[in-house]
């Protein structure tokens, strides 16, 4: 379990976090939503220690993540960043073998059982036709889909992904949170499209400015009320078999006449 107690972290003078707290239960993908601005990517990076917060704290597993070392770390933690390695020269296999470093020691080289942990993670992903490709040759879809083999090869407890659908079309905005459900036990994904989110998350923490006014359910998190007021756009709410779905429009239509 990840939990965060009370984060607070400021670029400057200005506040980006103020009091966050969130719980990231096994078994289930946690969303963080919010306007651009709202402080998401700098939760996340906090929960992965890239950022350390100036108040407040992260556990891991019960213990504080300001207390583990960065092996340690990323052998409970896998990362998916924005745009990662995009002029990388690397093949997809050596790209994803990177994942294999934390499970190596000092000077220690890859053997057997890293080079099966790699065809592993590129099959779960459907990637295995890429291997002898270069990374930088690939379109997003596919790179988005080496970066999750990547991070599934570090055999890691928890996937946090920041915005993995970003750039890519309809198709492949699905493909790659339909997979991180498929090849992830517990995640934690920044998205910006609530219907996405709706869809492929089981809990979700709203942001605004900084600070968290909602969390709960898809059902419970996207209320109308609440995407009006954090977003300044209406919505009107459906269910559907698979869950809640949202319509948008103007709060304020004005006359063309």
């Amino acid at each position: 379990m990840i939990v965060a107690e009370g984060l607070h972290f400021s670029y400057g003078s200005s506040p980006v976090l103020q009091g966050v707290s969130l719980v990231a239960r096994p078994g289930r993908v946690l969303g963080l939503l919010g306007p651009n601005g709202s402080g998401k990517t700098t939760a996340l990076r906090m929960l992965h220690g890239s950022l350390a917060p100036s108040s407040g704290r992260v556990s891991l597993a019960g213990r504080p993540l300001a207390a583990l070392g960065p092996r340690e770390v990323s052998r409970q933690l896998a990362v998916v960043v924005q745009e990662s390695d995009s002029d990388s020269l690397l093949t997809v296999r050596e790209m994803v073998m990177l994942g294999r470093i934390p499970r190596l020691r000092s000077f220690q080289r890859t053997g057997a059982a890293d080079h099966h942990a790699v065809d592993a993670s590129l099959a779960r992903v459907g990637a295995r036709h890429l291997a002898g490709r270069r990374y930088v040759e690939l379109s997003g879809g596919e790179r988005q889909r080496v970066l999750v083999a990547r991070a599934l090869a570090q055999e890691a407890d928890y996937l946090l992904l920041d915005e993995p659908t970003n750039h890519l079309d309809i198709r492949y905005q699905h493909e790659v949170l339909q997979l991180v459900r498929d090849v992830s036990d517990s995640a934690v994904v920044v998205l910006h499209d609530l219907n996405l989110a709706a869809r492929y998350c089981d809990d979700l923490v709203l942001l605004s400015e900084g600070r968290v006014v909602a969390s709960g359910s898809p059902e419970e998190v996207l209320a109308p009320e609440l995407i009006e007021s954090v977003y300044g756009i209406g919505a009107t709410r459906t269910f559907v078999d698979d869950g809640v779905q949202l319509l948008f429009h103007p709060l304020h239509q004005e006359s063309t006449a």
